[in-house]
């Protein structure tokens, strides 16, 4: 399936997309040095969010789609070097509004879920 939505996101920073389907998406980011929230290499949150809600857009994957709300909770750390993967599933539809579950993980352990309120509009935000 081509992806038709946030087409000049960088996949170093927001993750390479492995897997596109209706209303569903896995997308995979490996966390470089430049993430690293201090020496100890812990990766700043930020960068494992922004990973989830490319995997939620895709999973909405159309070109007016946008944030409007995410409850997320990050369960545990993620080190410099670590390949983790985001899942993501568009869970109901109502009108504009799509309510996509995402997970990342590392391996077999999960790091972080949330449950992300996107929108489709009739036009770009910024139009």
């Amino acid at each position: 399936m081509d992806i038709i939505t946030h087409q000049a996101i960088d996949p170093g920073l927001c993750g390479h997309p492995l897997d596109v389907k209706e209303g569903y998406s896995r997308v995979r980011l490996e966390t470089l040095s430049s993430m690293a929230a201090d020496k100890t290499g812990l990766v700043h949150g930020g960068f494992i969010f922004g990973l989830a809600d490319y995997a939620a857009m895709i999973a909405v994957n159309h070109p007016n789609v946008v944030l409007g709300a995410a409850d997320v909770k990050f369960l545990k750390p993620v080190r410099v070097g670590e390949q983790v993967v985001a899942t993501a599933r568009v869970e109901e539809i109502q009108g504009k509004k799509h309510w996509v579950a995402v997970s990342v993980s590392s391996g077999e352990e999960t790091l972080f879920q949330g449950m992300f309120t996107c929108f489709v509009l009739d036009k770009h935000v910024l139009a």
